[in-house]
């Protein structure tokens, strides 16, 4: 099925709120370009997958696996409300989750706030968080920077990014290309928005002039609209852990659900010559997303492209794994399966 078919008439966009994904896909491809030259032989994965692996040493049965990322525009909602302590696990947890994929769990963690003035009651809070999600994980918070940027930074503006380490030993690396046909896909449920569009959320709303939307009751939840987009980044290490705190061995591929949404984010982690077949009436959307997308008048489409639409986490098992792997991990669900690219296409939807 073309996931176009149930497009409404077109309403709001992610262009609309200021985020070309068109243009910053084109932008990533020079990127890598340029990139390449200055990879040798000891990177193992660059550009393309989510974290960056590399060798130490042809002796070393450890690799290391890195990336880094920042919260966005969801910091607006953090400022709207005056409350600062659930971004620092937003980024740790956003972080952890893109090792994850190359089989990684986290050693240490470094963060940079770029603020406006040293607010110590803000700072405090950021790092309260950090800490959080740090221990939590098992991962040391090794360091930081923060710059007091005047000029750069106006009012109450402040940013948050991360940069996490971690290690896969050799033999247990992820590969797309372990992928086959017939592979299961499993989903596991976001908490929420996690750290991804937020723009077109402010957009919708009309945050940026008049927060007051955030205090509305949200429909079909219990919580305020405020509250139920403030809700932290869910990490999956407990969840895909083994006893021995490595990820577990069936997993053959996992795909985190971030920006670009299923159809930019389980391509990244099959073979090629793969598509994923994924059954969209598998799970049911939470209240936030039918809330943004009738607001918004939102087509179909471009809300599986711009949100994780309650699905955060992929996992890839083989067929004799997967009713294992179902019954072990609490509120997973089977999303679908891979199956051969016959078009263009790499991810094809159903049951809608």
């Amino acid at each position: 099925m073309n996931p176009g078919t149930h497009d409404a008439p077109a309403g709001l966009t992610y262009r609309d709120a200021g985020v070309d994904l068109d243009a910053a896909a084109a932008a990533k491809v020079r990127i890598m370009e340029l990139a390449k030259s200055t990879l040798g032989s000891r990177v193992l994965s660059a550009q393309g997958g989510f974290g960056g692996v590399i060798d130490p040493g042809a002796n070393a049965d450890t690799l290391l696996v890195s990336s880094t990322d920042s919260v966005g525009t969801k910091l607006r909602i953090a400022q709207a409300i005056g409350r600062h302590d659930t971004i620092g696990i937003d980024i740790v947890n956003h972080c952890i989750n893109d090792i994850l994929p190359a089989g990684a769990t986290p050693l240490f963690f470094l963060d940079y706030i770029g603020i406006s003035n040293f607010d110590q009651v803000v700072l405090a809070q950021i790092l309260e968080g950090l800490s959080k999600a740090c221990n939590e994980s098992g991962c040391a918070l090794l360091g930081g920077e923060t710059a007091t940027l005047p000029g750069i930074y106006h009012g109450d503006d402040y940013d948050l990014v991360g940069f996490i380490v971690g290690t896969v030993q050799r033999e247990r690396l992820i590969k797309p290309e372990n992928t086959v046909e017939g592979d299961v896909l499993i989903g596991l449920p976001s908490s929420g928005l996690h750290t991804n569009g937020y723009s077109l959320v402010r957009k919708v709303f009309g945050i940026d002039d008049d927060s007051s939307a955030l205090e509305d009751s949200l429909p079909g939840d219990e919580r305020s609209l405020g509250e139920a987009l403030l809700e932290p980044h869910r990490s999956y290490l407990p969840w895909l852990t083994d006893e021995s705190g490595s990820v577990r061995a069936e997993v053959k591929g996992l795909g985190h659900i971030t920006g670009g949404g299923i159809f930019k984010n389980i391509p990244r982690v099959i073979a090629d010559g793969l598509a994923a077949e994924v059954d969209l009436s598998s799970w049911q959307v939470p209240p936030v997303f039918n809330h943004i997308q009738r607001t918004g008048g939102i087509a179909f489409l471009e809300m599986y492209r711009v949100f994780n639409m309650g699905l955060g986490m992929v996992v890839v098992v083989s067929e004799q794994d997967a009713d294992a792997v179902l019954e072990s991990i609490d509120g997973s669900w089977k999303v679908g399966r891979l199956v051969k690219q016959t078009g263009d296409e790499r991810v094809l939807t159903l049951g809608l």
